[in-house]
């Protein structure tokens, strides 16, 4: 999967699915894809990370409270 780098806004190639989808995580391997050359594998803040087409990560992904964020809204709105 590509994402790409909101400070450079080159494309990444991310190499570890299971700590982009855990928000639990923080960082994730991935290494840019620019130039001829394969690039070494970095670690990169998921924060800094959008799609390509600028679209955010889900908050799924980076927020390890969603799911009692959801609730206490759903909480709020059945009130």
């Amino acid at each position: 999967m590509f994402l790409k780098s909101k400070t450079h806004g080159e494309l990444v190639e991310i190499l570890d699915m299971q700590n982009l989808h855990d928000p639990f995580q923080k960082e994730v391997s991935g290494r840019f894809h620019a130039g001829q050359e394969m690039q070494d594998p970095e670690m990169f803040l998921k924060s800094q990370l959008v799609f390509p087409s600028g679209e955010a990560l889900p908050k799924c992904w980076i927020d390890s409270d969603y799911r009692h964020l959801m609730q206490k809204q759903s909480q709020t709105v059945l009130s």
